[in-house]
Parts: C-alpha cells; structure tokens; sequence
C-alpha cells in the first residue's frame, strides 16, 4: 500500500532504534531524508540499501512534490530526519501536510525523543510541559521568548548548541535565576551528561571547561505559582 511512514531514528546512539522502524526501512520503496549522508550511514549501520531522496528545511516542498507522485505510482515512502522524531523542531510537517491533503495515509513509527528522553531522567511531576525547541539565535528575539515561557509558568524544553549554550543560561540566570534547569549533552552518545541545577551554576560547571561540545537540551522548571 502507498503510504508515507514518519520514523523516528536514534538521537545518538544507533542502537536506539525499534524493530518496527528496521522493518519498515527495509520494505519502502523510497526514503526521504533531511540529510541522505546521516541516514545512508543509519542504513548502512543495519545492512539496508534504499533509495535516497533530500527532504531538509529549504527543498520540503518541492520534496513533498516527489514523494506525492512516488505515492501515486503505487511506492510507499518513509520520511527521517537527522535525528529523533521528525516535525519535533525538525522538518516534516510541510511533508506531511501536502501528503494527506493528497490523500494518502501518513504513518507514525514512533522511537528516539531528545525531548521525552531528558523528561524521562528529570523527575519532572507536573502534567503539563512546553516543547519550545530552537530560541532564536539574535539576542533580542531569544531573551524577549524567555521572558514569555517563563511567564507561563510552566516546564518547557528549548534545544541548543555548544555555541549559544551559555548565552542560554546567562539570559536565565539574569531573567529568573531561581528556576532549577535540567541539561542534557549529548545524550545516549558516549560522552552523555546530565547536569542538574540553577542556571548559574550549570554555567559555571561549562565555562570551567576548555570547550563546549555536544548538542544540548534544557528543561526549565516552572517554577512556583503565584
């Protein structure tokens, strides 16, 4: 049957991928990827040979247009990002969109979160939690976003680099130095860290380094209600 299967792949570690998102790799006709370099090497890692086409940021249109009349011929098509869950701060909701209101089936094969993984080892007990992903990276718009999620009073997850990492935490410690931050680094890799504290502090343990590396992820406490 023609239909287009968003699957999750690992975050890090190649191991962190279900047997269901193997199985399906391996019988589609066509993979679309944000980066076909990333996912050949996935591939490659789990002995499977597929058909490659580029599905990133800037082409997910005209991409959506391919994977459509792939759809049409009778192929089935599967959609990855880099890492984790596509459309979570990824591509894919363009893809998907174009893809039902052509009216064809889209299939979740869920696996690998950045986000529920750093949840996961948070001890967070609230209900509720803001999945932000990416701040902008000019300091005005970044500190201006800041102040609304934490007006919220509420948990939320934001996704940043080695590079902007510690302006991250400088604005939290300036805007509300009393939320407890939870950082994740490079999770499920080989160097996985979880630091645990408030924003000053986690800051001091990274500047204290020679450099910063790593992707990261930051839950930001609610904080307490008025």
């Amino acid at each position: 049957m023609a239909e287009l299967y968003v699957v999750a792949t690992p975050i890090g570690n190649l191991k962190d991928i279900t047997l269901r998102a193997l199985e399906i790799l391996q019988t589609v006709d066509l993979v679309a990827a944000e980066d076909t370099r990333t996912t050949r090497k996935l591939l490659t890692a789990h002995g499977i040979s597929k058909p490659l086409t580029s599905c990133n940021s800037r082409t997910e249109k005209a991409a959506a247009a391919k994977v459509i009349s792939a759809l049409r011929s009778g192929s089935s098509v599967a959609f990855t990002s880099d890492a984790g869950t596509p459309g979570i701060s990824d591509p894919g909701k363009v893809l998907v969109r174009f893809t039902r209101e052509a009216g064809f089936d889209v299939v979740p094969i869920p696996g690998a979160s950045a986000a529920t993984a750093l949840l996961s080892v948070s001890g967070h007990f609230g209900k509720q939690v803001l999945i932000e992903g990416f701040l902008s990276p000019k300091s005005g718009r970044r500190r201006k976003r800041l102040l609304e999620l934490l007006g919220y009073r509420m948990p939320f997850i934001v996704f940043e680099s080695p590079f902007r990492v510690l302006k991250l935490l400088s604005d939290l410690a300036d805007l509300s130095p009393e939320r407890q931050v939870f950082l994740g680094r490079e999770m499920t890799k080989i160097h996985e860290e979880i630091m645990v504290g408030m924003p000053e502090d986690v800051a001091t343990r990274l500047v204290g380094r020679d450099s910063v590396r790593g992707e990261f992820s930051l839950l930001v406490d609610g904080g307490k209600k008025n």
